[in-house]
Formats: structure tokens, sequence, C-alpha cells
């Protein structure tokens, strides 16, 4: 046996919002589009993604920290509605 299991490494990123490495499948990704921050959950979006756990203290974080213009380098504030109201209803379901 040469040592190498056959298990996939999963693949990590950061959250903008809190800074905590997780799972990519556990965080959802956001691209810039027209000077607004939008989500995308399936992760096919063209363009430069940052990733925030989908919750609204981990956005909160993020828009406190200008967070979203410095990860998606775009110059400028990001209108974050969309992004907010797609956690929301992610989380009342």
């Amino acid at each position: 046996m040469s040592g190498r299991t056959r298990t996939r490494a999963c693949p990590e990123r950061t959250c903008v919002g809190c800074r905590e490495r997780a799972v990519k499948s556990e965080l959802l990704r956001t691209v810039a589009v027209e000077g607004h921050c939008t989500p995308d959950p399936r992760g096919t979006l063209p363009g430069r993604g940052a990733y925030v756990h989908p919750a609204p203290v981990c956005v909160d974080q993020a828009v406190r920290r200008k967070a979203f213009p410095r990860a998606l380098r775009v110059p400028g504030p990001l209108d974050v509605k969309a992004l907010r109201r797609y956690v929301e209803q992610a989380q009342g379901c």
C-alpha cells in the first residue's frame, strides 16, 4: 500500500463576514452584478465570488466591515438588499 486514501478533499472557503473557514457547500457564493451583491446559490454566475454563511449575522458583519467590495474587487459600495432578502427567506423556511 502506498498510504494514499481515495477520499477527496472538500474545498474550503472563508466567510467574509465572520472570517471562519468552512466547507464550500455550507457557504453562499455572492457575485457583483451591476452594483448589486447578488446571491449565487448554484455557483454558476460569471465573475469573482465571495463566500458568506447564509445567516443574517454574517451578512451584517460583512456589510459593516465593507468586506463585499473588497473581496469582489469592486470600487465603491454594493447594494446588498437582494442578498439580505435571499438569506432571510432561506432562514424562514
